[in-house]
């Protein structure tokens, strides 16, 4: 066998692996593996090497969307009755926008169809696809507060019944990554340590909780919250409360909706300068808007129901750029946000980081325009533009 089989060198302008900007660099992949990385002019052409210029571009790791409703004509509450190629065109249609991993997510439903709707995604996510790799299942209820239900039908919403949750579980078949809940339900105690048995992550959200419900939570082993500051109490000064807790605890990661509706640009910044910057996940919170869903209204990438926002159709690339001018943050911190933080937060071992044995996820953009040119998922180029 050559020596170059099955491997491809990318040379780019700069990388940012997120944590570290390599100027001038190029990156060896071999199959599904990054296999070494660094300055362009450390590498030698060897026969049989696939090369691929992409001097004008500058790569980071692939973008991790683990909040995410629907794309593409995909809607994650129409699992059920859904194929392989429908969800194909959600994993394509996010290839577009650089990301290589997301977690179909489900918000509170009926109780048999949302069983119906976990297994089918189970099975689904099982398939191989043509873009973005579909990885988890991410479940927004349905053991929230109906004061803080947002666009979610209250008459799915459910107190906190071990029974319901471990159907759930059964019917995601180990599949079921994170799971919101509010802290202040009765019983929020004895789910969280079913959660953790079953390796699903207990996010603290759509809730009311004061602050003694969400540190027994957090003392029960909850380390995450879900889109912070949003289906929660408002900030206030002399209240302590679970906006107040996700903030300032350091034990907790929270996600951020960065598309300039659901937080304001000081928000962002404020939580920004107050987390580890280790602990901020970017998520689009994005929903699927095809005609089909005739029952929403989208103005300015904001997606309402009945007035209230439901969702975002601002893509992931579009965020790490609004986080970059919202928060004042150096491109790699704002890049970990979408890459390395939620594949550390969701014990993504494999993926997140653009260094030696990590899945060659990668997203390239354009140095100028900074819109995406590339998309890697695991070694295959899923998406280029028409440039390329």
């Amino acid at each position: 066998m050559a020596a170059g089989k099955n491997r491809k060198l990318y040379y780019i302008d700069h990388c940012l692996t997120p944590h570290e900007n390599i100027p001038d660099s190029a990156i060896l992949c071999e199959k599904e593996r990054i296999i070494a990385l660094g300055g362009a002019s450390a590498f030698m052409k060897e026969p049989g090497l696939e090369i691929i210029d992409m001097s004008d571009c500058f790569a980071m790791p692939g973008l991790i969307d683990c909040h995410v409703h629907g794309a593409g004509g995909f809607d994650s509450a129409n699992a059920w009755k859904s194929t392989r190629d429908d969800l194909n065109k959600m994993s394509v249609n996010l290839a577009r926008h650089g990301v290589t991993a997301f977690f179909p997510t489900l918000v509170s439903d009926e109780k048999d169809r949302m069983i119906r709707n976990v297994a089918a995604l189970a099975k689904l996510i099982e398939e191989e696809y043509d873009g973005a790799d579909p990885i988890a299942i991410n479940l927004e209820g349905p053991f929230i507060n109906t004061e803080k239900a947002g666009s979610q039908n209250k008459d799915f919403i459910s107190g906190i019944d071990l029974g319901f949750a471990r159907e759930l579980m059964e019917a995601g078949n180990g599949r079921i990554k994170i799971m919101t809940f509010a802290p202040e339900l009765d019983g929020a105690e004895k789910l969280i340590e079913l959660l953790l048995e079953n390796g699903v992550i207990p996010s603290m959200g759509h809730s009311m909780a004061d602050g003694e419900a969400t540190q027994r939570a957090i003392d029960a082993g909850a380390r995450r919250c879900t889109h912070l500051f949003n289906g929660m109490p408002q900030l206030q000064q002399r209240r302590s409360d679970l906006p107040l807790i996700a903030l300032t605890d350091d034990q907790v990661s929270v996600e951020l909706i960065v598309d300039g509706g659901h937080l304001h640009p000081k928000m962002v910044d404020l939580a920004s300068r107050v987390k580890p910057r280790d602990m901020i996940i970017g998520v689009s919170n994005a929903i699927d808007v095809s005609p089909q869903n005739s029952d929403v209204d989208v103005e300015g990438g904001i997606v309402r129901r009945d007035g209230l926002i439901a969702g975002s159709t601002t893509t992931l690339e579009k965020g790490w750029a609004h986080l970059i001018n919202y928060a004042n943050l150096p491109v790699t911190l704002a890049a970990a946000c979408f890459t390395s933080n939620p594949a550390r937060d969701l014990g993504l071992i494999t993926r997140g980081e653009l260094r030696p044995g990590k899945k060659a996820d990668i997203t390239f953009f354009d140095c100028q325009t900074n819109t995406v040119r590339m998309t890697v998922v695991q070694g295959k180029i899923v998406y280029h533009s028409k440039e390329f």
